[in-house]
């Protein structure tokens, strides 16, 4: 796909897009178990992850123009799977997607891009989507230099409260790995929590699938409330040298995982419009910042 560049001076205050591509492209059953299951989610896959990622940067693109000058000109690449270390701690963790400066090796194979990106993780588009997306500036992967921000997305899907310590404990190691590495580099996190009263576990379900399947029953919407207190417990920064996500997002998904359609619930406890965990609050909030912390670079 050729992408055309166009001024930045049109891109604020647009729709947001993340999560109805994350929902619809969940919608497909494109991961696979060694026995030749479909599944739509799987706990170890780590597809959800990217392609809510993906969203994200669509949107970052699509709203801060400062990033989006910034990748018109080739300043901003971005970078997958990318080990940060702690300096503070000496630990390392594994980020799902950072952006970040290029580390001096050349960039001019064109796998390397965010289109690249969405057709391998065969992410689902509407037209009008498609249309916003030819209109950005190419986004390239590169070796990473300078982390300016890195983005984590978890998600609990099912045993609700077993699941919370984990989910807690994996969240909160992302924004101290982060800020022990750079303080200066925004943390971002996303968390999907699934509100469905039943779901079909991969795990509890990998022979018998299709001729006795193994429903997980969840008493909704406390199962889902109680993932998202948790998750509003994380700390959160106002300001470097603070500690805690610059930025964090919950979305509620309605997701049985048996092939029907994965729906995007609003009501609550999903967080609400100008709630700052709702995900047009995260997006603001992560373009304010770039734009505020990385003008000179």
């Amino acid at each position: 796909m050729v992408l055309a560049q166009k001024s930045a001076k049109h891109l604020v205050g647009r729709a947001m897009y993340g999560p109805g591509i994350l929902v619809r492209t969940l919608s497909k059953p494109t991961r696979e178990d060694r026995l030749g299951n479909r599944w739509q989610y799987h706990s170890r896959s780590d597809h959800h992850s990217k392609v809510a990622c993906w969203g994200i940067v669509f949107d970052l693109l699509r709203t801060c123009p400062l990033l989006y000058r910034h990748v018109e000109a080739g300043r901003v690449y971005f970078g997958i799977n990318h080990e940060m270390r702690d300096f503070v701690h000496d630990r390392k963790k594994n980020l799902d997607l950072v952006f970040c400066t290029r580390s001096g090796a050349d960039v001019d194979d064109p796998a390397l891009s965010l289109d690249r990106m969405a057709r391998d993780l065969e992410i689902e588009l509407d037209d009008k989507e498609k249309s916003e997306f030819a209109a950005l500036p190419e986004l390239r992967r590169a070796p990473v230099g300078s982390v300016l921000m890195a983005l984590e997305a978890k998600a609990c899907m099912t045993a609700h409260q077993r699941a919370l310590p984990r989910l807690y404990d994996e969240l909160n190691s992302s924004h101290l790995t982060v800020h022990g590495a750079t303080d200066q580099a925004i943390a971002a996190g996303f968390a999907m929590v699934n509100i469905a009263s039943r779901y079909l576990s991969p795990d509890l379900n990998k022979k018998n699938r299709a001729a006795d399947p193994d429903w997980s029953t969840h008493d909704q919407p406390r199962d889902a409330s109680l993932a998202v207190d948790k998750i509003r417990q994380l700390p959160k920064r106002a300001k470097p040298g603070d500690t805690g996500y610059d930025a964090l997002a919950i979305v509620i998904v309605d997701c049985a995982n048996d092939g029907s359609p994965v729906g995007l619930v609003s009501t609550p406890p999903a967080p609400q419009p100008g709630d700052i965990y709702h995900y047009a609050s995260m997006i603001d909030r992560l373009a304010h910042i770039y734009a505020t912390r990385f003008k000179d670079l």
